[in-house]
């Protein structure tokens, strides 16, 4: 039996429990300390893990976007607003995704830049549209993303069925690929990017003589390069990340495979150079959009990035621009009110500092090019850019 002064002490214990259990969420302030009204925005990718590097450099060009505009001082109707950025860690993880985004829906965001993946995109894109918040994804390429019917979602870069049809083409017409190999690592986008990849290459009379699989959290690769190796093909097209594209290159380069290997954006990384050491050298990946020093808005943009945050890795320019078209939609809509803001989102003609940006009735860019490039010396050297179809 508990002594008298042992049952006190549990019942305030677990009154103590039950207030805390009930009392509300910290109060996030709605105002700044000068009357200007606090507008948040999530954004959403992988802050840990193997795609960090990704996930930060996204961050941060919501980021300075967000620090421009408030520098800028921003009115929507009559009100002066501050941007405040709610970056939150999707892990890479479909389920984490949804985690996140029921998160950014619980605390009242106005709309969200992101995810990073494709899918991760996918899951989360669900709970915003049913939530009816709207999401702008930088870098989602699987057009399954456009394809649900959601008026809320939008994409400020090319997608896969443009770029895998550009590379399958360029595979072919310009790399002189006869037998081909692929290898993708089962996600959303990879596999998705594999499969435009294909049927581009097939199309222009390439054939595919393998198709294997791994996954996005794979390092070795011998077993599979071995097989590939004996079916001597004249190009490896592999769909997936530079976490996995970079150990690859270096198993193929001890392997002494010679094939000239290709690669989608996710292998368009300075990080990608890094890991992958004197194996990245000749090896040819693309990126939707033009390059950035061929664009009006471009240098002037990668010089204030690169100052503050390092290097480009990839997307960072692509969430610049979708934070200055959410901002801009929030402005001619007069409001942070999500259904007039998709409205005005529609509507959008905006030359950013990736392209000019104009969306079909899917919330995909009316028109985006692809440009393919060469890793020489440890930089990204522009071969060509596609005109998508």
């Amino acid at each position: 039996m508990m002594k008298k002064s042992s049952r006190i002490a549990a019942a305030v214990i677990a009154a103590a429990t039950v207030l805390v259990a009930c009392s509300p969420k910290p109060h996030t302030p709605s105002m700044t300390e000068d009357g200007k009204r606090i507008v948040v925005i999530g954004h959403a990718a992988p802050l840990t893990g193997t795609q960090a590097h990704l996930g930060k450099d996204n961050e941060n060009g919501v980021r300075l976007a967000i620090d421009d505009l408030n520098a800028a001082g921003f009115k929507i109707g009559d009100e002066s607003v501050v941007f405040q950025l709610d970056s939150q860690d999707d892990q890479a993880d479909p389920r984490m995704a949804t985690t996140v985004a029921q998160k950014f829906v619980d605390d009242g965001v106005k709309a969200v830049i992101g995810h990073l993946n494709s899918g991760t995109t996918m899951p989360a894109s669900r709970v915003y549209n049913s939530a009816g918040i709207v999401e702008i994804s930088p870098s989602a390429t699987t057009p399954r993303y456009t394809q649900q019917g959601f008026d809320n979602a939008f994409r400020v870069m090319a997608n896969d069925i443009q770029q895998g049809r550009a590379l399958g083409e360029f595979a072919v017409q310009e790399l002189s690929a006869k037998k081909i190999a692929i290898i993708d690592d089962r996600t959303a986008y990879g596999q998705g990017l594999a499969d435009e990849f294909e049927k581009a290459a097939i199309a222009a009379g390439a054939e595919i003589i393998v198709r294997e699989y791994t996954s996005d959290k794979a390092s070795d690769f011998t077993a599979i390069l071995t097989k590939i190796k004996g079916k001597k093909p004249d190009l490896l097209f592999f769909g997936g990340m530079d976490g996995q594209g970079a150990p690859m290159a270096k198993q193929m380069q001890s392997l002494g495979l010679s094939m000239q290997l290709l690669g989608g954006d996710g292998i368009h990384t300075a990080e990608f150079m890094k890991l992958a050491a004197t194996a990245a050298e000749g090896v040819v990946a693309s990126l939707p959009g033009r390059p950035l020093d061929t664009l009006a808005n471009g240098p002037a943009f990668k010089k204030r990035f690169e100052a503050k945050y390092g290097k480009i890795q990839l997307y960072a320019p692509y969430c610049y621009d979708a934070m200055m078209i959410l901002a801009q939609a929030m402005q001619r809509a007069g409001t942070t009110d999500p259904v007039k803001v998709k409205q005005e989102l529609a509507k959008t003609d905006y030359n950013g500092v990736t392209s000019r940006i104009r969306f079909d009735a899917q919330g995909d860019l009316t028109q985006g090019s692809i440009t393919v490039y060469r890793a020489k010396a440890g930089q990204w050297q522009v071969l060509k850019t596609i005109e998508s179809k």
